[in-house]
């Protein structure tokens, strides 16, 4: 039950990353923001380095989780991700956010991998529908918290601080509450 709540929460926060990042596509493109780059650079480009790294890592790390065990590797893909969203904080040109994203999309893919593998061999046959549903519908859970985490930084801070910090603080909370809920150090 642990694992499964620790594997919820991670769904969470992959929503919330992935919503803050498009509600962040506006404030990254604004005159003194501290980075050149235009919106559809960040929805365009961007989403794309983001989506090749998901693919990327789920490909990379599902194929070392059997020979290095499913929760070591997890723990792993975890941190890459916390520390490519954190990095993102401190892109101060265009092509450090994209290789950012890439590495956080790799992080997210080798947790795709994870948490997809660990709910069809921990949960019997007859509820793995529904655990299913419900994990991966944390997801949503995570993306309203992210739309609501922006309106405050963007508003209150200014262009060149507000994204920065929505970056910044996604991997302290993420680390908090994963680690916080499946017991484990990081």
């Amino acid at each position: 039950m642990r694992i499964l709540i620790g594997v919820g929460v991670v769904w969470i926060l992959d929503g919330l990353e992935v919503t803050v990042v498009g509600n962040l596509t506006g404030a990254l493109a604004k005159p003194g923001s501290g980075i050149q780059i235009t919106q559809s650079q960040v929805t365009g480009f961007g989403g794309a380095m983001y989506v090749a790294g998901a693919c990327a890592g789920a490909l990379f790390w599902g194929w070392l989780t059997d020979p290095f065990g499913r929760k070591k590797l997890f723990m792993i893909t975890l941190a890459v991700y916390l520390v490519a969203t954190g990095l993102t904080a401190f892109a101060f040109e265009a092509w450090w956010f994209f290789l950012f994203r890439f590495l956080t999309g790799f992080g997210i893919g080798g947790e795709y991998s994870a948490i997809n593998s660990a709910i069809d061999e921990l949960i019997p046959a007859r509820l793995r529908g529904r655990i299913d549903i419900v994990i991966n519908g944390t997801y949503w859970f995570g993306a309203m918290v992210g739309a609501l985490l922006t309106v405050p930084l963007l508003t209150a801070f200014p262009a060149f601080l507000g994204w920065r910090l929505a970056f910044g603080l996604q991997p302290g909370t993420s680390a908090w509450s994963t680690f916080g809920t499946t017991g484990d150090q990081p």
